[in-house]
């Protein structure tokens, strides 16, 4: 696939480091409870890593007691890519991002109607928050 934004092998590394670009490259997922974002309530708009596309407000943020963040949606359905995932013996949508093809983590049907019934749930190191500045 051909990405807005792309780099080499040798960039990505030096770009994001061995942490992150084992999960956004090489489509690793971080340990449950160890991301920065994970019970993070703070307002603002979550940055892909890779190219700091805006990809979650923190409105669609939601507890979802798994281990990683957790959205309800993007801000836009164009942002995210999905693509059928049977690596691990099971059938699994995973997520990524539509500016630089960084894997994300997961798509799920289990997140409460109120919010939708998606559960985007999301390595807290493929993130950056950009904060809200209130005036």
């Amino acid at each position: 696939m051909v990405y807005k934004v792309e780099r080499t092998e040798a960039e990505w590394r030096q770009h994001l480091g061995p942490a992150a670009y084992k999960t956004l490259r090489e489509f690793g997922t971080e340990n449950p409870w160890s991301g920065d974002y994970v019970e993070n309530d703070d307002p603002g708009i979550y940055l892909c890593r890779g190219c700091d596309t805006a990809l979650f407000g923190s409105q669609s943020k939601f507890n979802a007691e798994c281990g990683w963040a957790a959205f309800s949606g993007p801000i836009t359905d164009e942002l995210v890519e999905t693509f059928e995932d049977r690596s691990q013996g099971m059938l699994r949508t995973e997520i990524r991002c539509a500016t630089c093809g960084s894997h994300l983590g997961y798509l799920f049907q289990d997140a409460p109607e109120e919010l939708g019934g998606w559960r985007y749930c999301v390595n807290s190191i493929g993130l950056l928050l950009r904060e809200s500045v209130s005036s």
